[in-house]
């Protein structure tokens, strides 16, 4: 948690998207966690990076064919199967860069009590202080709200909160808000800086996904969280190379959120 010359480090949280861990298609893509390995290797001299990953239901299907996936009690059953094969994954990859991870699951009732938000957050910092990568998950098999609403969007907001990170960055397929949905009009153009929420309810414009749940409108959700808390937020398109460095450089086109003067 603090650097060579004894200063703390900056917390950064990144959320991964079970889109931005696909790379656009039915199967975890190994390339983008080894970037994301990558990009952690080179950063955590000056960051702590705290990894809030979806992705357990998209893993499990590529293993188990069960009909009928849709419903909530299926997904939390594949959840339940596809967790311990992602962070195997997790776990191969990153510790091939010399990195150690370790899993946390969550639920929302923990940031609803102060002591287990408090023992939360001691734990996180333990092993950022260990020098582990936290890689965080909502725990699919006892509470389901990310699974029906959100992709960690909500969650990844709140991590940020009880650890007092400055910055949020929430990996997508797209790279960033549009004043109309890109994948449904060519002429839609990207707003680089958001500081009211308001003024953009009206370009929110889904698109229906096989993999994730988290769109704009969860996305806005996370936003409204780190307004409260003074949280710079950014949604950036985790499909290109890089794309955590290039955020904290500005050498890629994002949407940022911010409140602060």
């Amino acid at each position: 948690m603090t650097d060579k010359s004894g200063n703390m480090k900056k917390k950064i949280v990144v959320k991964i998207g079970s889109s931005t861990l696909t790379a656009g298609t039915n199967r975890i893509s190994f390339g983008k966690i080894e970037d994301l390995a990558r990009q952690i290797t080179k950063l955590q001299k000056e960051y702590d990076i705290i990894i809030v990953s979806s992705g357990a239901i998209a893993t499990a299907r590529q293993i188990i064919d069960i009909k009928g996936y849709k419903s909530t009690i299926s997904k939390q059953a594949l959840s339940a199967i596809g967790q311990p094969k992602l962070m195997k994954i997790y776990d191969e990859v990153f510790s091939s860069f010399g990195l150690q991870v370790a899993q946390c699951l969550l639920t929302y009732h923990d940031f609803k009590k102060e002591i287990t938000k408090e023992n939360t957050k001691n734990t996180i910092n333990a092993l950022l202080d260990f020098g582990v990568i936290p890689i965080i998950n909502e725990n699919d098999t006892v509470s389901a709200e990310e699974i029906i609403l959100g992709d960690n969007d909500k969650l990844s907001a709140l991590v940020a909160e009880i650890l007092g990170a400055k910055t949020l960055i929430l990996a997508s397929d797209i790279d960033g808000v549009f004043d109309k949905n890109p994948h449904l009009h060519t002429d839609a153009k990207l707003i680089r800086t958001i500081k009211n929420l308001s003024e953009i309810e009206n370009y929110i414009e889904e698109k229906p996904s096989d993999l994730g749940t988290g769109g704009m409108t969860s996305k806005i959700k996370a936003a409204e969280i780190c307004f409260e808390n003074h949280i710079e937020m950014y949604i950036v398109n985790g499909n290109r190379s890089n794309f955590i460095e290039d955020c904290i450089a500005g050498k890629i086109l994002c949407t940022k959120f911010s409140n602060n003067n």
